[in-house]
């Protein structure tokens, strides 16, 4: 986008790369949150057909009732 720029490089040269080092972290965020969004699998049970979503849990939240902190 910015490679004819001579303002660019002397910002990248003072300041360091900030939009490839934005890149390299959102990158790293999106494969950690697809780690951590992947359905629990026990070992030996195939992964679930695409399309269909994985089970709910077998605990639910529940909110709290408004009004003062029970604490």
């Amino acid at each position: 986008m910015f490679q004819d720029s001579p303002i660019y490089d002397r910002l990248i040269a003072e300041r360091g790369d900030i939009p490839l080092q934005v890149r390299r972290e959102a990158e790293r965020v999106s494969r950690d949150l697809e780690f951590v969004l992947q359905p629990l699998r026990s070992p030996g049970r195939p992964p679930a057909p695409a399309g269909q979503a994985a089970p709910a849990p077998a605990w639910q939240r529940t909110a709290l009732p408004p009004g003062p902190s029970p604490l």
